[in-house]
């Protein structure tokens, strides 16, 4: 079976995050391919009051793109649960417990997204539904088009045939008692606080 990120790299990505909307590019649908080494599914929470960021390291996209009518524009994602990382082994493996994200009975977090649309020239919102353990919400997840790069034929074969790179950002920020992660106490919500913030940094070829 495929790794994961050997997925993401024949389709493309994100967290809804390659909608994009350009006049330059063809308006039929596209598959963009994800760059691994340039993309990021971050987040951050406070312990009491100290802001503790982690990220996850496993996930596959796959996203069709229709620039003249990003309307018709699709992408899905699913990220590994077990692939946690805030850089403590223990806390990590605790995230991974019942008492969090049940990595065991719910191994991935996913999002579909159902429509997409234009809010500013470089901004879109990409609409749809976002599954943890085993609960779906439907969230609007905002999009920003950090630039569009036309590559030079004679450095095409360096980029292993990319034709244009393109580079998307976006955060969010959930309420992580929604989806039923952690116990909702006031005490986890005391110490752990409710609100988790999501930033995606996204870089994609077209080849």
């Amino acid at each position: 079976m495929s790794k994961p990120h050997n997925l993401a790299r024949k389709s493309l990505i994100l967290l809804g995050a390659a909608l994009v909307t350009t006049g330059a590019w063809s308006g039929s649908l596209m598959d963009w391919e994800v760059d691994e080494d340039h993309t990021e599914i971050n987040f951050t929470t406070k312990h009491f009051f100290t802001p503790v960021t982690g990220k996850f390291g496993s996930y596959d996209v796959q996203l069709d793109y229709d620039a003249e009518r990003p309307e018709r524009s699709t992408v899905a994602v699913r990220i590994d649960v077990a692939s946690i990382d805030t850089g403590n082994e223990r806390r990590d493996d605790h995230l991974r417990t019942a008492d969090w994200f049940d990595a065991e009975r719910w191994p991935s977090i996913t999002f579909r997204s159902t429509s997409v649309r234009r809010v500013a020239e470089n901004r879109l919102v990409a609409v749809g539904d976002l599954t943890i353990r085993g609960v779906t919400k439907q969230i609007e997840l905002p999009i920003e088009i950090l630039g569009v790069q036309d590559i030079p034929s004679e450095m095409q074969e360096m980029l292993m045939g990319a034709e244009r790179v393109a580079s998307f950002h976006s955060t969010l920020t959930i309420d992580r008692g929604e989806f039923e992660v952690g116990s909702g106490s006031w005490a986890q919500t005391m110490i752990v606080a409710g609100d988790v913030d999501i930033e995606i940094a996204l870089e994609a070829a077209d080849r």
